[in-house]
């Protein structure tokens, strides 16, 4: 299949202006389709696309589809040969000048990776649902369409499905009888934000604002959306009315639908007028309010794009940053200013940021605004899907705001809005939108923070004389940073416990910090309020002081500055893994904000346990984390926090090195104390007991009699494939690499299962098989399993040089599509510093 390129967009946009979509699918169809389509009503569905169009002058061009079977393609009522389909690409030579009309019927393929229209039979009542996924060119699986962000049109959408089934659409749907649904005509849409989902959803309706607001998810998650939908309804209201607070051009869409929908690839998608959401975030079993907070903050993430991506899109990929990266600083932003979640940018700092800042040194980095040359084509848009597109874009525009500050930003989107409503716009717009509202030199900021690449570590120098004390901040970079400096003194009262004398801005390299009267203080942090996209370091005095008294700062977010300093000198090799878990020891018994704990608990284990010790040093480590764990747990016996309390006892399970207590819980069906083992807990435990060798085939097939839900048959597959045995190993390899069977969570949930740093002698034969195998699995499935096989496949416990000598040569020497490639080349940078740590220590 051909990619897209930036030439060709172009090309094609001067030549087409394109008025109207009308696309009527045929769910229910399918089955008198010829034989050698090899499908049947289950595997396609029916497709028919009329395109009115505008040719500026006489030219050549294309369209784009991907089908099972092309039936007929007639361009201003002539019927044109559907032999001419080469690969996706249908030739449209030697257009005339003026209007036109393209008629496309075809069959499509219903998928099971998560792009285009996706198609899932729910196991715990057999009901069916599709819904579509559509970005970044999978139009194409639905739809014949001129496939780019710049070609927008209206779309009207008729959808004919079985009866007692709900389509949804980006305008309202309404039913006709027999089975078919009109959906509204929408306002000029991007082709990859047109939306379809079908099946027979339980929906949660209400109204605001005069605006219709629905929840939908499959039926065997109606209990649980219904326990939650007030709080659902609540965080979009509050959203939405703190939105137009924010924003002058009100909610552009007729509705504001939010699908929770299975077997989702990514977070979430914008779709104007239906989102559609992972329906993991329809919880089942308990979550923590940090994980309450992060759907609250997707739900805020996706109503930002109605503004930011979909009433205003880019005209290229290489803009995809303004879509994500304003987003991502709008949901956390508008989130703690409108909600009860006040302390979102905590959650950000310590379980967020890294995901840029490790993005940003690896080989593979790039601009948050990368120069157009270096997105030539959609197969290169894709990989920018990234921590440096999200968090560290999200960071910049923080930065941004910290320096010119928020009426200021926020004048200039308005404007932007104004000036390419229902249109495109590209970075130089946005520049030129904001540089209206200051006088600040937006375009130089720009060049320093969008065009470049890398993170900056700021370092301090803190000197006491006659009296008073300095700051000097040397910087290895060049950008410039506006920071805070958090002084912090140790109470005269409580030797254990820090107390804030003060804080001031500085700007790096410019500023001086000049002189301060009295002492110096005991710690002294850089980004103390984490405004700043930069790596922080301490002297030594400060460190010595966060490493005794850490858990006793005031600010959680100052902590969390802290902890992610102390992360990201252990990944540079500054910290001994072991000194990180000391600290986690000293301190989390004490910290109160659950972001902290989960996102240090979670490097502890996924990072320093199972990647950066030795394998003669994890039984320690794991150790480490158990005690951590167990003195949570008698913090919470109480009941005082049920939420601290439940991460003590998921990573208890994670680090369980004997079977005996896990096992224990899971034959009582509740933790020693609480809380009651629900779905999620059950199979964690049943997981853990299968890498332990403690557990058998028998008593998965029973744990998912008892759960016979999609997320329970994910748990089975995971389980087998962590068996300690060779024929459950190599009947997992044969799914994964061979069957092509499997959906595209079922993919993911075997391939966690398979590696286990308690296995590498039962794997190591796989090690060399894995990468020509997920060279030749990518080629044939597609980007989202490529991803995943990059992703969850890797040997991620194989940390030694014979994995890396093997990848290598892989990388270097085998062509493979580009979304295993850039996952493949990040895999191998982290495993280089993994094993850089190893001989450090």
């Amino acid at each position: 299949m051909s990619v897209l390129t930036r030439d060709e967009a172009q090309n094609r946009a001067q030549l087409l202006d394109v008025h109207r979509y009308m696309i009527d699918l045929d769910l229910t169809t399918g089955a008198e389709a010829p034989p050698e389509a090899s499908a049947t009503g289950e595997e396609v569905f029916g497709s028919h696309t009329v395109i009115h169009f505008t040719a500026r002058a006489d030219g050549d061009t294309f369209v784009e589809l991907k089908p099972a079977v092309l039936r007929s393609i007639t361009l201003d009522g002539q019927p044109l040969d559907p032999a001419l389909l080469d690969g996706n690409r249908f030739p449209l030579p030697s257009l005339s000048a003026g209007e036109h009309r393209l008629s496309v019927t075809a069959d499509m393929r219903y998928s099971r990776t998560g792009e285009g229209m996706h198609r899932f039979t729910d196991p715990a009542d057999g009901e069916t649902y599709l819904y579509t996924q559509l970005f970044l060119d999978d139009v194409q699986r639905v739809f014949a369409a001129f496939d780019q962000p710049d070609l927008k049109a209206v779309f009207e959408v008729t959808v004919k499905a079985p009866q007692g089934w709900t389509v949804l659409g980006n305008g309202i749907a309404a039913h006709d009888g027999d089975g078919t649904w009109t959906c509204a005509p929408t306002q000029p849409l991007a082709t990859y934000l047109v939306a379809v989902a079908a099946g027979p959803w339980h929906s949660v309706r209400t109204e605001h604002a005069g605006l219709p607001f629905g929840l939908h998810c499959r039926r065997s998650l109606a209990e649980h959306l219904d326990a939650d939908a007030e709080e659902l309804f609540e965080i979009t209201r509050q959203c939405y009315d703190r939105y137009h607070e924010k924003f002058d051009e009100p909610y552009p869409f007729d509705s504001y639908d939010q699908a929770f929908v299975p077997e989702f690839n990514a977070g979430a998608m914008e779709n104007p007028g239906l989102v559609t959401f992972r329906d993991e975030f329809v919880y089942r079993s308990a979550v923590t309010d940090t994980e309450r907070q992060t759907r609250a903050m997707v739900i805020a993430h996706e109503m930002a794009h109605m503004w930011f991506g979909d009433l205003v899109t880019m005209v290229w990929w290489d803009d995809l940053w303004l879509n994500e990266s304003f987003a991502e600083y709008m949901g956390f932003q508008t989130l703690t200013e409108a909600t009860r979640f006040t302390d979102t940018w905590v959650d950000f700092a310590v379980n967020r940021k890294g995901w840029g800042y490790d993005a940003d040194e690896r080989p593979s980095t790039h601009p948050v605004a990368p120069d157009p040359d270096a997105v030539p084509d959609t197969a290169s848009a894709m990989l920018n899907f990234d921590g440096i597109s999200y968090a560290k874009g999200a960071s910049a525009l923080r930065q941004l705001v910290t320096w010119m500050g928020e009426k200021d930003f926020l004048a200039g989107i308005n404007t932007h809005f104004a000036r390419h409503r229902f249109g495109n716009a590209t970075l130089a717009d946005f520049i030129d939108s904001l540089a209206r509202a200051t006088d600040r030199d937006v375009h130089a900021w720009a060049e320093s923070w969008l065009r470049t690449t890398g993170v900056d570590t700021l370092r301090p120098t803190v000197t006491e004389a006659g009296g008073s004390w300095s700051l000097a901040v040397t910087q290895d970079g060049s950008r410039p940073h506006r920071v805070a400096v958090g002084a912090y003194d140790v109470d005269p009262v409580d030797d254990t416990r820090l107390i804030p004398r003060g804080r001031f801005e500085l700007d790096v390299p410019h500023g001086e910090s000049g002189t301060h009267p009295g002492r110096r203080p005991a710690l002294v942090v850089l980004n103390d309020n984490d405004t700043a996209y930069a790596k922080v370091r301490f002297d030594a005095a400060s460190w010595d002081a966060a490493v005794r008294l850490l858990s006793r700062v005031p600010d959680p977010l100052t902590r969390a500055v802290v902890w992610n300093a102390a992360r990201d000198m252990v990944r540079d090799g500054e910290l001994a893994p072991t000194a990180y878990l000391e600290a986690a020891a000293a301190h989390l018994p004490r910290e109160s904000d659950l972001a902290i704990v989960q996102g240090v608990l979670g490097f502890a284990s996924s990072q320093i346990a199972d990647r950066f010790c030795t394998p003669d040093r994890r039984p320690a480590a794991l150790g480490a984390i158990r005690e951590i764990c167990r003195a949570l747990l008698r913090r919470t016996e109480d009941g005082s926090d049920p939420g601290l309390r439940l991460i003590a006892v998921r990573h208890c399970i994670t680090a369980a090195a004997q079977p005996e207590t896990i096992q224990e819980w899971l034959s009582d069906g509740s933790v020693t104390g609480g809380p009651e083992l629900d779905p999620e807990l059950r199979w964690r435990i049943l997981y853990r007991l299968a890498v332990l060798g403690a557990t058998d085939e028998r008593a998965i097939a029973a744990e998912l009699e008892l759960d016979p839900s999609a997320t329970g048959r994910e748990g089975a597959a995971r389980c087998r494939a962590a068996l300690p045995d060779p024929a459950a190993k190599a009947a997992a390899w044969e799914l994964l690499f061979t069957d092509d069977s499997l959906s595209n969570y079922l993919f993911t949930a075997t391939a966690q299962g398979f590696w286990q740093p308690e296995q590498a002698d039962l794997v190591r034969e796989y090690v060399p098989r894995y990468f020509p195998a997920a060279v030749a699995l990518a080629a044939r499935r597609g980007p989202a399993i490529a991803e995943a096989a990059g992703r969850h496949a890797f040997p991620l416990s194989a940390v030694d040089p014979d994995t890396l000598a093997l990848g290598e040569r892989c990388l270097h020497d085998t062509d493979m599509i580009p979304a295993l490639h850039r996952r493949l080349a990040d895999q191998l940078d982290d495993l280089r510093r993994a094993l850089s740590i190893h001989e450090s220590r």
